[in-house]
């Protein structure tokens, strides 16, 4: 016999339970048992008032950056969209079914304002990485760096070319706001731009991922032992910015963890003289196949893409 539905009543009680809804081997449920905020609260203490409403709960915020992170979710308004669709983001978000999801406005205000000002999401990143460290999943022996791109959020409509004279006006971004003081307070930050963004003048135009389109690069620092990122630097899409990245990153590794490689693997891009030169002689690294009496540790610069 052919089933049928049956016609929707609303049942006037019912039981549900989301956590007997979430598989014991979901991504998420894995990584929630090793979560802990009790640092996070702490650290951003300062820069909440201590009257009026309280605010939306920032570890919510996190927990919401997570699930974009794991999953891909790159737009906030659909990232909020997907964790009040999806059982397994509202229980990894600590939501119950009734529970209101932030609207996205109030999640982008939160990550430029507050957690921006407490450079928050470094010190998530940094807490991640000494964990990792504390449970002997960094080896440090060799580290590998690359960049990748992401496509910057301005428009070819916007574009202008360079050099652009930038004049006082009330209409003014936020990016380009951020990008004249980074001329104010940081010489290198100029460069010589064919094309300039209006609206997000510090991104980079390039074409070599084919039709021409503004770019930043994600510069990565991965530990090739178990896969590990230790530290990452965002900057504009050319190549000087990426290379120099790299020793800023192997510093800050250095600093805040006491780890110096032996190897540091990348493409032919990243051997350039004044990068092997920092090697030598700022860092005491020994590169192979070449005599330096005194310098003991190796570094290899091979010239392939490295799978990691």
């Amino acid at each position: 016999m052919m089933g049928q539905l049956p016609a929707q009543q609303n049942a006037l009680f019912y039981e549900f339970c989301l956590e007997k809804h979430i598989p014991d081997e979901h991504l998420l449920r894995q990584i929630d048992q090793f979560l802990d905020f009790d640092q996070t609260r702490v650290h951003l203490d300062p820069f909440y008032s201590h009257t009026g409403r309280p605010s939306i709960d920032p570890e919510l915020m996190i927990r919401m950056l997570l699930v974009g992170y794991c999953y891909g979710i790159r737009s906030e308004r659909r990232l909020c969209d997907e964790i009040r669709y999806n059982l397994a983001y509202r229980w990894f978000c600590r939501l119950g079914l009734e529970d209101k999801v932030p609207d996205h406005s109030t999640f982008s205000k939160s990550r430029h304002g507050r957690f921006r000002d407490a450079d928050l999401l470094r010190l998530v990143f940094d807490t991640v990485v000494q964990r990792c460290n504390d449970e002997g999943l960094i080896k440090g022996e060799g580290f590998a760096t690359d960049a990748s791109y992401i496509k910057a959020d301005a428009s070819r409509q916007r574009m202008a070319d360079g050099p652009v004279d930038w004049q006082p006006s009330p209409t003014q971004s936020r990016a380009v706001r951020e990008y004249l003081d980074a001329l104010d307070n940081d010489p290198s930050a100029t460069r010589t731009q064919k094309k300039v963004s209006t609206t997000d003048p510090m991104a980079q135009w390039a074409g070599d991922k084919g039709p021409g389109q503004f770019y930043y690069s994600t510069n990565y620092l991965i530990d090739i032992e178990h896969n590990v990122i230790m530290d990452v630097e965002p900057t504009p899409a050319y190549r000087i910015a990426e290379v120099s990245s790299t020793r800023t990153m192997i510093d800050r590794v250095e600093e805040k963890l006491a780890i110096k490689p032996e190897r540091l693997i990348a493409d032919t891009s990243y051997g350039s003289a004044e990068m092997l030169d920092w090697v030598v002689e700022q860092k005491q690294i020994e590169l192979v196949g070449l005599h330096s009496p005194g310098i003991t540790k190796p570094i290899v610069i091979i010239a392939r893409r490295t799978s990691y």
